[in-house]
């Protein structure tokens, strides 16, 4: 039995390190996200002639606005992703929060630049399910504070 107990226990060390590797993931991808989203963002700005509108689409706005758009939420990303680090809740909760902001932005950005927006919203997606699967875990596994 003695032997059972310390199985349960290293099984649950090891899927809190998953976790953590789970958190460490989305800190990551992220930061890289937000970066090269405030470099897209820095880009229209510098050069509007790069993006080439196709047709026709609802939420269209000039690329200077997109530029505006893209460098500040690039910039939110990349920050939300620095402070999942440090294993505090609002961290989490910041980072989906901002995550489902790029999510609608670059849905909106999918007739400037389709791949590259395909691209980001799946990262968000995997980045929100990575921060919310084991939330308590993230607490014990690398000392978070509330």
């Amino acid at each position: 039995m003695a032997t059972r107990a310390s199985h349960r226990t290293g099984n649950r060390t090891e899927a809190q390190r998953g976790t953590a590797g789970l958190i460490v993931f989305a800190g990551i991808m992220m930061i890289m996200a937000g970066v090269f989203q405030a470099i897209q963002g820095l880009v229209a700005l510098v050069n509007g002639d790069f993006y080439a509108v196709g047709q026709e689409y609802t939420f269209e706005l000039d690329v200077t606005s997109w530029g505006w758009i893209h460098l500040i939420l690039g910039a939110m990303v990349a920050a939300a992703g620095y402070f999942l680090f440090q294993a505090a809740i609002w961290a989490r909760t910041v980072a989906v929060i901002v995550a489902c902001l790029s999510i609608i932005a670059n849905f909106m950005w999918l007739p400037y630049y389709a791949l590259w927006g395909a691209i980001v919203i799946t990262l968000d997606v995997l980045v929100i399910w990575a921060v919310t699967a084991h939330g308590r875990d993230v607490l014990t596994t690398m000392g978070g504070k509330r």
